[in-house]
């Protein structure tokens, strides 16, 4: 089993940056994937970002437009969603996800946080 939970939402202004993080625990290994979703209300959930548990294979969905960086720390056991250049577009609810499939579906993902909402002002 994998527990994970994201902090670091918030109210921001555009323009600003904000850094989500998951913190995980539990049964992981090297090979697991990490990834960041979105959802706002009456849409699907939307691929943000992911990497593997051991540091490599970082990967953005095209919206991110080198705006995001995906990182993880493993004497932490953290993976971190530093966000700059925040548009209004981005908000919605944040959520962290562990896998073992390196995808961009949400329904390869097998553990889910509870989310972290990011609201962008205009």
């Amino acid at each position: 089993q994998v527990q994970l939970v994201e902090s670091g939402g918030g109210l921001v202004q555009a323009g600003g940056s904000l850094r989500l993080s998951c913190a995980a625990s539990g049964r992981i290994f090297d090979n697991y994937v990490m990834g960041w979703f979105r959802q706002v209300p009456g849409k699907e959930r939307e691929f943000v970002s992911r990497i593997k548990w051991s540091g490599t294979r970082a990967y953005y969905a095209d919206f991110v437009q080198g705006r995001f960086t995906i990182a993880r720390d493993n004497v932490k056991n953290t993976v971190y969603l530093q966000m700059n250049y925040l548009k209004p577009e981005d908000t919605a609810l944040y959520y962290c996800a562990a896998g073992v499939i390196l995808s961009t579906k949400d329904d390869h993902y097998d553990y889910w946080g509870q989310g972290t909402q990011v609201t962008v002002s205009s």
